[in-house]
């Protein structure tokens, strides 16, 4: 059946004109390169991951994907940046489960769950406890045990307040009872440096950002903190295996600035699930202790629900306050 344009009047025809205007915006994206921020610096697990997705991204979406690294005040000054940027699919977010935002502030400047659209989740990675070679200790056990011996003596080296690995810690102290002294840094790739460099001597963070130092001797892998072992580290114990129901996990994904188009969120989340089902990008995940995780975009932002109860939780059984 053909229509004959003759027969509206040209006010018609410039309403159906306005109205496919979002069908074609919608249709074109993107038409120029796409922003990731990442709010830490380069260097720990999130950086990594964001990497290796902006590589796929870019070949999907036939436009260059760019890393921008947007640190500071642990996550937040990135996360205000990404949340306050166009709504038009050109910037976007990459983090991970760090929740310093909550600790201490009457007022949450930003919110994971309030203050950006879920797109996708990435994938999980294990924690791991790693310690400075010259550490006196070779398994889970003895370093606590050593921590029991010298209280308020030895130093954990983190991302940030409220970041993964502070968070790790803090329950690692809760179910021990032992007292090791937190020095935050502005990232875990900064986190990592202190350690290599033994001035610091323990780093309970992803096993993404550790395996790099352990393969190279620069660090020592005690335990992972899944609930069973890791296959690729077959003799690794898992921290459980000496703190009963200790399993912690990192979680990496991608947001949006609120009112984003549906559509465009949508592309995004097909591309990135289509990412998770390439073998390089799998490979690559698994060789640095990670694995793709798919969930709707909705089941991902009831995650970010259960997270952000959990880990308050944690904030507040251990008094973690501002520092």
């Amino acid at each position: 059946m053909s229509i004959n344009l003759r027969s509206f009047s040209p006010f018609a025809l410039l309403l159906v004109s306005i109205a496919l205007i979002p069908l074609a915006g919608a249709a074109t994206w993107p038409e120029k390169p796409v922003r990731i921020l990442i709010p830490w610096p380069p260097g720990g697990s999130t950086d990594i991951v964001g990497r290796l997705l902006a590589v796929e991204l870019t070949t999907r979406l036939k436009q260059q994907v760019i890393i921008d690294n947007r640190s500071g005040a642990g996550g937040i000054v990135g996360m205000q940046i990404a949340t306050a940027a166009p709504p038009d699919g050109y910037t976007l977010m990459l983090t991970s489960t760090a929740y310093g935002y909550l600790i201490d502030k009457q007022e949450v400047p930003v919110d994971i769950v309030k203050s950006f659209a879920p797109v996708a989740l990435i994938g999980l990675g294990e924690s791991a406890l790693a310690v400075h070679p010259a550490l006196p200790v070779k398994s889970v056990k003895e370093l606590i045990a050593l921590a029991r011996a010298r209280p308020g003596e030895l130093n954990y080296a983190s991302s940030g307040i409220g970041g993964f690995p502070h968070m790790n810690t803090e329950l690692l102290k809760l179910k021990t009872g032992v007292n090791m002294v937190h020095v935050p840094f502005k990232g875990g790739g900064p986190a990592i440096a202190d350690v290599v460099a033994g001035h610091t001597q323990i780093y309970l963070g992803a096993l993404v950002t550790v395996m790099p130092f352990i393969q190279s001797g620069r660090l020592k892998l005690l335990g992972v903190g899944g609930t069973k072992r890791n296959a690729n580290l077959p003799n690794v114990a898992t921290i459980s295996e000496t703190v009963p129901g200790y399993e912690t996990y990192i979680w990496w994904g991608l947001f949006a600035p609120p009112a984003t188009p549906a559509a465009t969120i949508a592309r995004l989340h097909a591309e990135t699930i289509n990412t998770l089902d390439s073998p390089g990008f799998v490979k690559r995940l698994d060789e640095q202790g990670g694995a793709p995780s798919k969930m709707s975009t909705a089941d991902f932002g009831k995650l970010m629900v259960s997270e952000t109860a959990k880990w308050i939780e944690v904030i507040k059984a251990a008094g973690i306050k501002g520092e």
